[in-house]
């Protein structure tokens, strides 16, 4: 993957994690938040960081896949959670992470998921502190090494 492809992705997970916050927050259904993103937030992700150009295609597909099999998704998540916890407990930015992470470890096998697994931590990371963002990551790991293994079925 070109370093172009692997920044436009990284950008483009940060986007959907962020849009699906704000689908869950304020209620905004999917097809007016995607050209919300699309028209306003993709030049500038993060409030004056600079970021790489987004990969929107690749934005939509995650949004969409994620709106489309929330409920696989969902219970996959609550699979990997430490008993007595429920997805339903978690921050709304910490479950969107989660979400788009399975969507993709699940439903995009060609995505490297070492790749996928790294820059959602590093999300995590930028939003929580290490103890979420390594929940982020053991789990995303338990995810993608079920997914190798065949544990759970790739496709969505």
């Amino acid at each position: 993957m070109s370093d172009d492809k692997y920044d436009a992705r990284a950008t483009s997970r940060l986007l959907a994690v962020q849009a699906l916050y704000q689908m869950d927050i304020a209620r905004t259904p999917l097809d007016v938040v995607i050209v919300e993103f699309s028209d306003h937030r993709v030049e500038n992700p993060l409030d004056g960081t600079e970021m790489p150009a987004a990969d929107l295609e690749y934005f939509e597909f995650i949004l969409r896949s994620v709106m489309d099999y929330q409920t696989k998704i969902d219970r996959a998540i609550d699979g990997y959670l430490a008993e007595n916890w429920r997805l339903s407990r978690l921050d709304s930015t910490l479950r969107a992470i989660l979400r788009c992470g399975v969507c993709e470890l699940v439903g995009e096998p060609k995505a490297p998921s070492g790749v996928v697994v790294s820059q959602y931590t590093d999300i995590a990371h930028a939003f929580f502190d290490d103890a979420q963002g390594g929940m982020v990551n053991a789990l995303l790991d338990r995810v993608a090494d079920a997914v190798t293994k065949g544990d759970i079925s790739t496709g969505l």
